[in-house]
Formats: C-alpha cells, structure tokens, sequence
C-alpha cells in the first residue's frame, strides 16, 4: 500500500501539532523560534543522512509502504518528513519538560517558603513524633494490620 508510511509520519505529526495548540508549547508561544529550530534540526539530521548513505552506513530498504519518490540515491521522501517531525517533537517535548520543571521549582519554593512560616525556622524538620507516626503507620500498612485492630 504506497504512501502508508507516509501517512502515518503526516498523522502523527497533525496529532503533535494539536497537543502543541491545546497546551501552548511550542509553536503558538513563539512560532518563529520553533520554525527555525525545526529547520535547522532537520537540516542537521539531513546532513547526518547524508554522510551516512556517502560512507555506506544507511541504505534504504525496499517496501511496498514507500510513495516512490526518491530525493537521492538511499533518500526517500518519507525521510525528510520524519526527520522534520523527530525535530518538531523534540521542540515539543522540551517545552514539555520544561514547563514541569518550572512548576516543579514553583511547587518546591512555595512548599519551602510555608514550612519556614509555620515552624520559624527553614532549617527546623518534622518532629520526632511526627516521624515516628508516619514510620509507624507505613509499617502497619505494610503489615496489613491498619485498621483491623490488631
């Protein structure tokens, strides 16, 4: 079935892009920024195909899944699609990753910043009562015996 595979690389790259627009990661925050390191990755990755079908190392394979169209020798037109959607999900998922890390660090200051209010001290930990209840009942539930008891 020519153009299968194709298909699948535009799909799946329609599917990145509505994640991208729904969590505003990428391409709505600053559609330029992304366009060029999207370009420049793919161009990249081009140029790494190419010193790799130069010195023998990639070859392509032969499938009916293929369109048919060949851009260099060993250079399929499905490559340039795929090698452009590996460089938009890796934008993708930086942005990802870096809008957790962020709400991480949020989450750790303002978790900080109450501990310190309510005991008077940043360096001041849980008591030793607390410690040994949360100890104390993570060895119940481990045990089975919380709440029956025993």
């Amino acid at each position: 079935m020519p153009g299968l595979y194709l298909g699948a690389i535009l799909f799946s790259m329609v599917g990145m892009m509505l994640i991208d627009g729904k969590y505003s990661l990428a391409l709505r925050v600053a559609p330029w920024r992304t366009a060029l390191t999207v370009v420049v990755g793919t161009v990249f990755f081009l140029a790494w195909d190419l010193v790799g079908i130069v010195t023998g190392v990639f070859v392509k394979g032969e499938s009916p899944l293929f369109v048919g169209i060949v851009l260099a020798p060993h250079l399929p037109l499905e490559e340039v699609f795929f090698l452009l959607f590996l460089s938009y999900l890796a934008v993708v998922m930086f942005a990802v990753f870096e809008r957790r890390s962020r709400a991480r660090s949020r989450n750790a200051d303002a978790a900080g910043s109450g501990a310190a209010g309510r005991t008077g001290s940043a360096d001041a930990g849980p008591s030793a009562s607390d410690a040994a209840g949360r100890t104390g009942s993570r060895a119940a539930r481990r045990s089975g015996s919380e709440g029956r008891g025993a």
